[in-house]
């Protein structure tokens, strides 16, 4: 496994005035996210983190599950990460209480005597399901004022393989925007030769027309299989590849890439953060020269600093919009993104149709 952590890379004081003054996005509860890589939890300790504006502490158990927790104690509301992890237990700091972390539930109230009825079993902190993919700790966050999550869950969310034998890495990045930002910057597919421009990837003389077909699935739409961009160094190595992109609620952008028997997939996640900011990650798997000395810190050295000109861009774009400037869309290049904002308020409101009634042509420039 190779990585390469971006996070924070440029938050200069320019990202962090952006951040301060970003305009909030309504978020999507109810779903899986990634919180941490699974890396960083060890049996003993807990790491904190935030999603969706909700407090976090996660940790490992001695039998090798993973938790997540509400970091605030239901007594008096002090973070339980200031507190202990036995591998078993987190106690509070404050006045000792005890919770079986994976359930929430209290199991030693150390304030209680003889004369006290009340039953620590019947008090609850606040708990999560929680689950190891991909090296991610994926958290389910419920609707606020759920209560604790009873109902059958869908699926956590994985990367596509075919084969046993592949190499991975991983990328991450902070952006001071609100998620919806985040995904459709994720999504457009006209900034390229101007973001990105490298020798090994695109300039803006290499822009020209493309067609690309779309079509809807369940939370969703994809873009059909199709030949990558011929303009793009790393495409052409692979000879005749096929590529295909879903894009699915409420942030996962999956891409899958074969050529002949061998592959290459990713899984692109914009996580709000809080109403105003988000994280993106990436984790890419391929089984294209799995076996050359080297070739996942060559592949994350590129990848950081794709996604770096991302990040940077969207701390640039985040400076303007902290303004609350009037914004457009346009066809055809920012169709998918009008699609995105559709499918989103159908879940939100739980009413509409798919915005895609079948098959779509779409044409730009890039």
């Amino acid at each position: 496994m190779g990585e390469a952590i971006v996070q924070g890379a440029g938050l200069t004081e320019q990202a962090r005035t952006a951040e301060t003054g970003g305009p909030p996005a309504e978020l999507i509860f109810g779903d899986w996210y990634p919180a941490l890589r699974t890396r960083e939890l060890r049996v003993g300790t807990m790491s904190k983190t935030l999603l969706l504006g909700v407090p976090l502490v996660l940790g490992r158990k001695k039998d090798g599950t993973i938790f997540a927790m509400r970091d605030l104690c239901p007594h008096r509301g002090i973070p339980l990460s200031a507190g202990w992890f036995d591998g078993e237990t987190v106690q509070c700091k404050y006045h000792g209480w005890r919770f079986e972390p994976c359930s929430g539930q209290c199991r030693e109230i150390p304030s209680l005597t003889s004369h006290d009825v009340l039953e620590p079993g019947k008090i609850f902190a606040s708990a999560y399901p929680c689950e190891e993919r991909d090296g991610y700790a994926w958290v389910y966050i419920p609707e606020p004022g759920s209560g604790r999550v009873n109902a059958a869950l869908p699926p956590v969310p994985e990367l596509p393989k075919f084969s046993t034998r592949f190499r991975s890495a991983h990328l991450v990045a902070d952006l001071p925007c609100n998620v919806d930002h985040g995904i459709i910057g994720l999504m457009d597919p006209a900034h390229g030769p101007f973001v990105h421009q490298a020798w090994w990837w695109r300039s803006r003389a290499s822009i020209h027309e493309k067609t690309k077909q779309f079509e809807p699935i369940p939370q969703g739409f994809r873009m059909s299989p199709h030949a990558p961009s011929s303009n793009s160094a790393p495409y052409r190595l692979l000879g005749k590849p096929v590529t295909t992109i879903d894009f699915v609620l409420p942030n996962r952008r999956y891409e899958t890439i074969r050529a002949g028997n061998r592959w290459f997939t990713s899984l692109t996640t914009v996580t709000p953060v809080t109403a105003s900011t988000c994280r993106i990650d990436v984790i890419a798997a391929w089984d294209i020269a799995y076996w050359v000395p080297f070739v996942t810190s060559i592949a994350t050295f590129f990848g950081a600093r794709f996604v770096r000109q991302d990040q940077q861009t969207m701390i640039e774009q985040a400076e303007g919009l902290r303004f609350n400037p009037a914004l457009m869309l346009i066809d055809d290049a920012d169709q998918p993104a009008k699609w995105y904002f559709a499918l989103k308020q159908a879940r939100l409101k739980g009413t509409g149709g798919h915005p895609l009634a079948g098959p779509v042509t779409l044409h730009w420039r890039s």
